[in-house]
């Protein structure tokens, strides 16, 4: 029996322990999906049904901690640069989320990819690495001076090198 075909045994299965650890706002489908994908990827997945069941059900749990885990830091994140922003003026929330995309937006596209796949995604700094093909040093580095560029952007410390950049 070929993997795709045990697989699709387990879709029942799988479909339902899906929905019994998912929250309202999440597709219990998309995260079978999500599993299904990944088994058909992955060349060292078990051979034997009785092997490949409960694989399947870490890969689903797997997928679903670490979706919880990246919404948990996107919300922690904002939170921060929200505060952020409550102690360096008084603008409303409106004008803080515009500000710091605003400020996110200014960077250079090396300083984003940082912040977005450290601060905003929550990936580990070794899984950072091998997304962006860089030595783990190299993502430290980068998130530290990011993390200090966006801060002094959002501060308006930017504003000399823009006028600077407006009088050449």
């Amino acid at each position: 029996m070929g993997h795709l075909s045990q697989i699709e045994q387990l879709l029942p299965e799988l479909r339902a322990y899906a929905r019994s650890i998912c929250g309202p706002a999440e597709s219990p489908e998309d995260l079978v999906q999500d599993a299904i994908e990944r088994a058909l990827r992955h060349e060292t997945r078990p051979g034997r049904m009785d092997e490949l069941r409960p694989w399947m059900f870490r890969v689903i749990r797997n997928l679903h901690y670490d979706e919880l885990r990246k919404r948990r830091v996107r919300r922690e994140y904002i939170a921060v640069q929200k505060r952020l922003m409550d102690e360096s003026d008084g603008t409303g929330s409106e004008g803080r989320d515009v500000l710091i995309r605003l400020a996110f937006e200014k960077l250079m596209p090396e300083t984003r990819e940082v912040l977005f796949l450290i601060d905003i995604m929550g990936f580990k700094y070794a899984e950072a690495a091998e997304i962006m093909n860089v030595p783990i040093g190299t993502v430290m580095s980068r998130i530290s001076r990011a993390r200090k560029e966006l801060l002094r952007r959002i501060k308006g410390d930017d504003q000399d090198e823009e006028q600077a950049k407006q009088t050449q």
